[in-house]
């Protein structure tokens, strides 16, 4: 016998459209943890296998037919696109910005003078020995 051994296992399927793509972001598009953040944490704590092996690599390359262990559960990687190509995306039509012509401009309104506020009507007092004015709360 070899070395490595081979053995069949039931696989869950987790369809990407991108390859590479990061092993965390595979746990995520499988929704086996709540997000990226829990992703990378269960990998660097050593809960995750691929293929065969324990990985502790939150970014590795994943491609078509890797296979995740995370759980008891495996977890195989399904892509249709070559590796490096991003899948094929409808142009939508780009808005360009076109000036207005030449328009006068609004006259503008006169502004209101602003009443000045008036100070109260009790003296503030200075403090001679520290030179700093008298506070009034009311």
């Amino acid at each position: 016998m070899s070395d490595q051994e081979e053995f069949e296992v039931e696989a869950i399927g987790v369809e990407v459209n991108v390859q590479p793509i990061e092993l965390y972001k595979v746990l995520k598009i499988a929704n086996v943890v709540n997000g990226g953040g829990e992703a990378k944490h269960m990998i660097s704590e050593g809960y995750v296998g691929v293929n065969g092996e324990l990985e502790q690599r939150k970014r590795r390359k994943m491609y078509d037919g890797d296979v995740i262990e995370f759980n008891e559960e495996y977890y195989v990687v399904i892509c249709d696109t070559p590796v490096g190509e991003l899948p094929e995306i409808e142009e939508k039509p780009q808005f360009i910005p076109i000036e207005p012509e030449y328009t006068e401009p609004k006259p503008k309104k006169a502004k209101k003078e602003k009443k000045k506020k008036q100070k109260s009507e009790i003296p503030t007092t200075i403090d001679p020995e520290s030179g700093r004015r008298s506070i009034n709360f009311f």
